[in-house]
């Protein structure tokens, strides 16, 4: 979910002006976050807790916002391995981005799900520990919100793309990313043609499920950088092969909506969605990530609670939104920015240290 569209640059490098297509990139990513919110809010709450009053209006499509994270994810970081120097700038980069405001978010949940309760959905301490590795599926146990699933595949493509750059590879990455979707129609032809695919370990680590997304992001990035006169023809046929496994491994209709996410964000990429850059686009990309942290657990539990108190189910969902959007502010504002500021100047200042 995360980026550096908002920081700008790699952990050990100056800080370059943000540009207008990247405004209008981050921009993208608030209204998916938007579009996951309030799928959430209306119809997964009416999935999991039967009973009461239906939403005037619902986003039953709306969880697909995390495709687009996806997608948006294999932009960013293709990108910033592409100007990175050093590899700890990468690490650093990611970390202070990361897990200053996802531990923050962890414990917030928690206290506040555990004082208002929601059914079926609290753990307990040592759950809550474990989180704050964030990859605690991997590890055997419970999300302390049920969205911190995607951080996980985050975490395994951010990973593999910097092994990639360890190896000094990334310019091999449309092989790579052709092998991997080769691999995952060969799941497809497995499971189809013999009821069993790819053992689970590697389809998971590898993220077979969702690197047509991934890698859908990392050739809009090289097209949008490429040089006048440069070929297109090694991005379309990744592009080509991504949407090829999607309609065979899954269905037409979600190849479809990769192709339309794509066009959107090469769109945005180039600079051509000028209405992207009003304010309130800006401000929703700029707290897209707190609020994909906070709004899930601690919306369904206010929201049990404004029932509780005989409030109706369209007021209850105004009154959540506007309070996991002010959270997400002061989230963004308090605790990842400056955290953020203050991991990567010390880390700049060790690197001029050493330099001396």
């Amino acid at each position: 979910m995360a980026s550096d569209l908002q920081a700008g640059g790699s952990a050990g490098q100056p800080r370059p002006q943000r540009t207008q297509r990247l405004v209008e990139v981050d921009a993208l990513r608030g209204i998916a976050a938007l579009a996951v919110v309030f799928f959430h809010f209306t119809t997964r709450f009416d999935e999991l807790f039967r009973g009461y009053p239906a939403a005037s209006i619902s986003m039953p499509y709306g969880h697909y916002g995390v495709n687009l994270f996806f997608i948006i994810s294999g932009f960013v970081i293709f990108m910033t391995l592409d100007r990175t120097k050093q590899p700890m700038d990468f690490v650093v980069s990611r970390f202070s981005r990361l897990y200053p405001a996802y531990w923050t978010a962890i414990v917030l949940t928690f206290v506040i799900t555990h004082q208002l309760g929601l059914p079926g959905k609290l753990v307990g301490v040592e759950t809550l520990v474990v989180n704050f590795t964030m990859v605690q599926a991997l590890l055997g146990f419970h999300h302390v919100d049920g969205v911190y699933w995607t951080l996980e595949v985050e975490l395994l493509f951010y990973t593999g793309m910097f092994l990639l750059f360890r190896l000094g590879r990334l310019h091999q990455i449309h092989a790579v990313l052709l092998l991997l979707l080769a691999l995952r129609m060969v799941n497809v032809f497995l499971e189809w043609r013999f009821g069993f695919g790819i053992p689970w370990t590697i389809y998971r680590l590898s993220i077979l499920r969702y690197i047509p997304w991934f890698a859908l992001g990392i050739c809009i990035y090289l097209v949008s950088r490429r040089a006048p006169g440069e070929s297109l023809r090694a991005h379309a046929l990744t592009a080509g092969t991504a949407l090829a496994s999607l309609a065979l491994g899954d269905s037409l209709m979600l190849a479809g909506l990769a192709l339309v996410l794509a066009s959107i964000v090469l769109a945005a990429a180039l600079g051509r969605l000028g209405f992207l850059r009003l304010w309130p686009f800006v401000w929703l990309g700029s707290i897209s990530y707190p609020l994909y942290l906070l709004h899930e657990n601690i919306g369904w539990s206010v929201r049990l609670r404004l029932h509780e108190l005989g409030l109706s189910t369209d007021l209850a969902i105004l009154i959540m939104l506007a309070l996991v959007l002010a959270m997400s502010t002061a989230l963004t504002r308090i605790v990842e920015q400056p955290a953020m500021r203050w991991i990567r100047d010390r880390y700049k200042n060790r690197l001029a240290i050493l330099a001396r």
